[in-house]
């Protein structure tokens, strides 16, 4: 995976270059998706820092993996009384609260279960792609590059984050 970014001192020039490379999209043929900005902290207020925000149902999930557990829980337990050959009496092989333990705590994994996956995959994790950073970025300057630029807009694209005013331009 190759990349070409710039560091910025400021939130604005961040926000210029990010502008100026968006524009530019089109032009170098590349993709408003390969756009990369990493920062060591966050800048409210900027519209490159909202661009990344993902908005997750966890809440929603959560419910689905409840019930999802829940029916997984009776069929365990209505299943299980009916495949084996006990006589009974017509009585069931097990009472109605011992099912309700076993069906409450299917409910409960299933919510917790699907809970931990979104989490996982919300926070991008694992992670098999890399990560690009700069350790400039813990000293308090803003990233901002193209992944997998197009062939021969290179040039193109150093200028482009300079005028926008880069401290750095450098490839990874």
């Amino acid at each position: 995976m190759r990349s070409l970014y710039g560091l910025y001192l400021n939130p604005e020039s961040a926000q210029n270059a990010v502008d100026a490379l968006r524009a530019a999209s089109s032009e170098l043929q590349f993709d408003g998706k390969q756009i990369i900005i990493a920062s060591g902290e966050p800048h409210e207020g900027y519209e490159f820092t909202d661009s990344h925000l993902t908005v997750s149902g966890p809440y929603r999930y959560a419910v689905l993996g409840g019930v999802v557990g829940g029916m997984l829980g009776y069929l365990l337990t209505t299943l299980t009384q009916h495949s084996y050959p006990i006589l009974t009496g017509g009585m069931p092989l097990s009472p109605t609260w011992t099912n309700g333990i076993i069906i409450y705590e299917m409910t409960m994994l299933g919510a917790i279960l699907t809970t931990l996956v979104t989490l996982l995959l919300g926070a991008g994790l694992p992670n098999f792609k890399g990560v690009i950073t700069d350790a400039e970025i813990w000293a308090g300057k803003i990233l901002v590059g193209v992944v997998d630029p197009p062939d021969g807009s290179e040039p193109e694209l150093e200028r482009r984050l300079q005028q926008a005013g880069a401290t750095q331009i450098k490839r990874s």
